[in-house]
């Protein structure tokens, strides 16, 4: 059995002897959203809140469930309240979800948001302050890292370096993590048909921020969709897109085929290894398949005021963005009759 043990010492000062019987699985890189590069300056400095407060974690999907009921039998000695755990690609898989998660950690009263990754390497937390919005945090503080070569020796670190400069305060902590919180992103009715609506109804069009991309976006709508539309920029509130006419808002998240068809609340079998996609490599219509774990961008479209979402009548996500456009816009003209 793995389990953390923390015998409390007589003297703050002192020596602190712990017992660590872990069993460590499954080692190999993954897919990792963590914060990373120079977006963020580095601190090994503890939040001075941490076994005070509420906190978040956020992990790589390659953490095996016994690992994380490691991590969390691990936090509850030291006082860290970690009340749930999902995992990090899916909270950041798009505009939509992020903001429902960014809404649910703020009900909860959450503080901190606890990063955990793991490669072929070393095992790593970054710790930030949640910002009460869908940004999650502000790149310009610094963030707490601590990254080791074994998981038990990534869980001493936190015991040791938190219980030197803060008090445990925290003690109705969950014994095993709570992995199993579903957040829904979709405020309105979820449609699998697509917005025929458009075809008298303006279109707002986002632009992502990257001009190679953003022109790539423009010279495809171009080329490929007749109706009302328009390339808006990156980042203007939904409510001044709305007052500018625009009725629909084109939508995507990018994460794993697995994680989106759990996000956006498809049926997923779990023998299911692969999923098969509608593509038009060549303007016509054929069947692609694509591993379950693959990083893939699904496109949809979602009315303003009633939140409603149309996904359309089949699968159609794609490994690039630009080929997971084509196939949404093709397949949307296909079955609206639209030349």
């Amino acid at each position: 059995m793995n389990r953390f043990s923390i015998p409390v010492p007589i003297k703050r000062t002192a020596t602190v002897a712990v017992l660590l019987l872990l069993a460590i699985f499954c080692s190999s890189p993954g897919n990792s959203q963590i914060p990373t590069g120079p977006i963020l300056q580095y601190s090994e400095i503890v939040p001075d809140k941490l076994l005070t407060s509420r906190a978040v974690v956020l992990h790589n999907s390659i953490y095996s469930q016994l690992e994380l009921q490691t991590i969390q039998k691990a936090f509850q000695q030291i006082g860290v309240d970690a009340v749930a755990y999902f995992e990090t690609d899916m909270v950041l898989a798009g505009k939509d979800v992020t903001k429902a998660y960014a809404e649910y950690f703020v009900s909860r009263q959450i503080t901190y948001l606890l990063f955990l990754d793991k490669n072929s390497t070393s095992f790593q937390l970054i710790g930030v302050t949640f910002d009460q919005t869908p940004s999650l945090y502000d790149v310009a503080l610094s963030a707490w890292k601590v990254e080791k070569a074994k998981l038990n020796d990534l869980l001493l670190t936190i015991f040791q370096d938190s219980w030197r400069s803060q008090k445990k305060k925290n003690f109705l902590i969950n014994e095993y993590p709570e992995t199993d919180i579903t957040i829904n992103p979709i405020k309105g009715k979820r449609q699998e048909f697509y917005a025929i609506d458009l075809k008298v109804d303006n279109l707002a069009v986002p632009k992502f921020g990257n001009e190679t991309m953003d022109k790539e976006l423009e010279l495809f709508f171009q080329a490929n969709y007749p109706l009302k539309y328009k390339i808006t920029e990156a980042g203007v509130a939904e409510q001044e897109l709305r007052r500018q006419g625009f009725a629909y808002v084109l939508c995507y998240v990018h994460t794993r085929g697995k994680a989106a068809k759990k996000v956006l609340e498809y049926d997923i079998k779990k023998i299911e290894t692969s999923y098969a996609s509608i593509a038009f490599p060549d303007g016509q219509m054929q069947l692609k398949t694509i591993p379950a774990e693959t990083d893939i961008y699904k496109f949809y479209f979602r009315h303003i005021d009633n939140g409603n979402v149309f996904l359309g009548n089949k699968w159609d996500a794609d490994v690039t963005w630009l080929d997971a456009l084509r196939n949404h816009i093709l397949g949307f003209k296909a079955e609206a009759k639209i030349n």
